[in-house]
């Protein structure tokens, strides 16, 4: 059997610059607190509390230390919020979703309305809605576009969570032009997501089987598997050797595997390995 592993899989740049700054604080000693999980990835949220960071659910009371702003970055009221509870801050967001949040600070104070491609529930999505006080429209798909609230916008900046299809996005904004005269549009898809999905769609075609790995609660995971999926019905996403069945791999001479962006190195060799002993 052959294993074609995705030359774009694993950690992106984002992922790990936040992880080097967490584990450079971490070695500085002191008490440094993560709202939330640093990345969307089990394995290496475990390695950061290992580390000594501890993980908070929330900014209730004042605490004596640092806080670590994660990959996803956070809102601007959090980070308020934090600093009056007398947390130093040390800033791990992507810049790539540094440059959406002024994106959308500069394109409010212009007079847009914010609309952000994305899914709301996630963490990077919050943040950047966060940075005009919840005031935008998060859209997540063609299908879910309200068009009688639309229709009462006259001029909208819009942007789109990092790890989205773009594919799905093209669809949206088509949609948006139809009825919104004035449509300033930023293609704030990551390049580290462009590439992974330009070569899973590749890289689907090419082989018998595809293993798409990495964490469920990681979004550019998700489009990863959906991508592969609708390209090549035996497409599997997994986290961890452990979901590997012996029966996906029968009768296949070629498997092509990709990871998530939060997914580590050590991870993707321990699925092949296991893989190639099919």
């Amino acid at each position: 059997m052959q294993i074609n592993i995705a030359k774009s899989a694993g950690f992106c740049f984002g992922v790990k610059r936040a992880l080097q700054i967490a584990h450079k604080a971490a070695v500085s000693g002191g008490n440094i607190f993560m709202l939330g999980d640093i990345v969307h990835n089990e394995a290496v949220v475990k390695a950061i509390e290992r580390a000594g960071i501890k993980k908070i659910k929330s900014l209730s009371r004042r605490k004596n230390g640092i806080l670590l702003i994660r990959a996803h970055g956070v809102s601007a009221k959090t980070i308020t919020k934090a600093k009056s509870l007398g947390f130093g801050i040390i800033d791990a967001t992507c810049p790539m979703v540094k440059e959406i949040h002024r994106i959308v600070r500069e394109s409010k104070k212009q007079g847009y309305y914010i609309i952000v491609i994305g899914e709301a529930t996630h963490d990077e999505v919050k943040g950047i809605v966060g940075q005009v006080n919840n005031r935008a429209l998060v859209i997540d798909s063609s299908g879910n576009i309200p068009i009688d609230r639309i229709k009462k916008i006259k001029k909208a900046a819009v942007v789109v969570q990092s790890t989205q299809n773009i594919e799905q996005v093209v669809k949206i904004i088509g949609a948006l032009k139809q009825h919104i005269p004035n449509v300033r549009f930023f293609n704030t898809v990551c390049k580290p997501t462009r590439t992974k999905q330009e070569e899973i769609n590749s890289l689907s075609l090419q082989n018998e089987a595809m293993v798409i790995i990495g964490s469920r609660t990681s979004a550019n995971t998700k489009r990863l598997f959906e991508i592969s999926k609708s390209l090549n019905r035996k497409s599997y996403w997994i986290s961890s050797k452990d979901e590997l069945k012996p029966k996906w791999f029968r009768g296949v001479l070629t498997v092509g595997v990709t990871a998530g962006a939060s997914t580590p190195e050590a991870t993707i060799k321990e699925i092949t390995a296991t893989i190639l002993h099919f």
